[in-house]
């Protein structure tokens, strides 16, 4: 084998033995929109399709299936087929290869993190991982910092700080788990609180304060004497000097007044804070 012929096979792009569609792409480009243009486009869609699974399997081993890999690639290449252009004068694989490879990082963006993350702080998250692993083997493993890692990566030190929050987001944690240094099957759902129902008791008393000081000095002290001393409403009627069915009156409509009046001051709260939310967001916009 000469030089020149060996230099050349070493040199062989790893596309190279990619099938010859030129005529293909040439009859599509002169056909109107049919069944033989449909037909002639999935033919070449075949032909292409080992090397959309050649780049599927670039990507394996990254928390997804090969198999869901390889039909996300084949989606790419579809698209690839239909909107090639070989008016254009460049190769189909030099337009194919980074239609299919950014529809399979897409998929990784969208679909398999834990949680809704930027994109920004996705591509920063990337930078920083990229970043740590080759410090690391650089550091005799030990974890840089932000300032190196800022450095290396040419990030500013609150960039890296993102990204490295955005580390955690890839996958999320089941509330099952047990905890680390846990034996006795402690769980991270263990540690969940719950609502307490005594704050909401404080907000109601602390908003019927004032309306119970408005209230006239009848209501007040049959209210006073039947849920603070716990009389009986026959008591409150003898030590008032009237009828017992008329405290049971008099205790019912002051209790649905005050209780209209504060669900309509907490309602007129959540409409203002509401308010207050979309201003914040249109001059944020």
């Amino acid at each position: 084998m000469t030089p020149v012929r060996a230099r050349a096979k070493h040199a062989r792009h790893p596309h190279d033995d990619a099938p010859d569609t030129t005529a293909e792409f040439r009859r599509i480009a002169e056909l109107p929109d049919g069944p033989e243009r449909d037909e002639l486009r999935q033919r070449v869609v075949r032909a292409w399709m080992p090397m959309a699974e050649r780049l599927a399997r670039h990507f394996r081993n990254r928390g997804e299936s090969l198999e869901d890999l390889e039909q996300v690639a084949a989606l790419g290449l579809v698209k690839a087929v239909t909107r090639y252009d070989p008016a254009r004068g460049s190769a189909f694989e030099s337009f194919a290869v980074p239609t299919i490879v950014g529809e399979i990082k897409r998929h990784f963006r969208d679909h398999m993190w834990g949680l809704h993350v930027p994109r920004r702080v996705q591509e920063l998250r990337n930078r920083v991982r990229a970043s740590s692993r080759q410090l690391s083997h650089s550091l005799d493993g030990r974890t840089p910092g932000v300032k190196e890692i800022a450095e290396h990566s040419g990030l500013t030190e609150e960039e890296v700080r993102i990204g490295s929050e955005a580390l955690e987001s890839y996958s999320t944690l089941s509330l099952d788990a047990e905890l680390p240094g846990a034996d006795d099957g402690y769980a991270l759902v263990d540690t969940l609180g719950s609502a307490e129902p005594g704050f909401d008791l404080v907000v109601y008393r602390e908003s019927l304060k004032p309306r119970l000081r408005n209230l006239p000095e009848r209501e007040r002290r049959i209210l006073y004497l039947r849920f603070f001393c716990d009389m009986t409403q026959s008591r409150i009627a003898e030590q008032l000097g009237i009828s017992q069915m008329h405290v049971s009156r008099l205790i019912s409509r002051t209790c649905h007044r005050l209780q209209a009046e504060v669900e309509a001051d907490q309602e007129q709260q959540r409409e203002q804070r509401e308010q207050e939310r979309v201003y914040a967001g249109s001059q944020a916009a």
